[in-house]
């Protein structure tokens, strides 16, 4: 896994919101269901390009991450429009999986901190609860900005404010590390969607009409040039990093 310093949660945010424009542009482009195909193509090979890492190289832990994000975000957004879940209930059911997840991690491992990933079970516990944050922040991001009627650019500045508190709580009040992560890595989802949305959409859905395209293509040079970056710096590897995925 990688430090969890700035660079983390910038080019994390970026992620988040270059997987909802890109599963939006896609879904309404071409056929939903080769949009889907596409997307769990993408997952499916993605993982297993990490899973194969064994130790963390930044450029396919970001291909995992982002092809996470449009796979989530396309579940998501499925459990609304094809099934006709409420947002709310979509919310609610994906933050029961995320609870699931982490308790059967916990009650295996007896951790959540990404610190500890150096076995394939804790990766497998890892990315379940990766997608599961996904799912779940899209609906929530959905549901501030359609049934709430906040808008995108009110639900990102509010989640950007959400996205502070671990933080800030971690700094002055001395909060779990693993709860402030876990905390921020949730909030990230809505937040990075609700900008992406907000600058594609049509202006009578509130956004600033560039386009789902034009904000995927612009995100996704950012995430290479930022990868690039950190593949070159190495600044984002943990000293003294171990081996992942030794035996179990």
């Amino acid at each position: 896994m990688p430090a969890i310093t700035f660079h983390f949660w910038a080019v994390k945010i970026l992620t988040t919101a270059m997987g909802e424009a890109a599963s939006d542009y896609l879904v309404h482009t071409i056929n939903p269901y080769a949009a889907v195909g596409i997307g769990t193509f993408g997952i499916v090979v993605a993982l297993a390009i990490q899973f194969a890492m064994r130790r963390y190289l930044a450029p396919s832990y970001w291909f995992a991450v982002t092809m996470v994000a449009v796979f989530g975000t396309m579940c998501a957004d499925a459990a609304h429009i094809e099934l006709g879940i409420p947002y709310a209930a979509s919310a609610s059911i994906c933050a029961i999986g995320l609870a699931c997840v982490f308790a059967v991690w916990y009650l295996a491992e007896r951790t959540l901190s990404i610190h500890s990933i150096v076995t394939w079970r804790r990766e497998l516990f890892y990315w379940a609860a990766v997608l599961a944050t996904f799912a779940m922040g899209t609906a929530v991001g959905d549901l501030t900005a359609y049934t709430l009627h906040l808008g995108f650019l009110k639900s990102g500045l509010m989640f950007t404010v959400v996205f502070a508190i671990p933080m800030v709580a971690r700094r002055v009040l001395g909060l779990n590390e693993v709860i402030a992560f876990w905390f921020a890595y949730v909030i990230t989802r809505p937040l990075g969607a609700s900008y992406a949305d907000w600058l594609g959409v049509p202006q009578y859905l509130s956004g600033l009409n560039f386009g789902r395209g034009t904000v995927t293509i612009s995100l996704t040079i950012a995430i290479v040039l930022w990868v690039a970056y950190l593949t070159v710096t190495r600044v984002d590897v943990e000293r003294g990093e171990a081996t992942l995925k030794r035996s179990a």
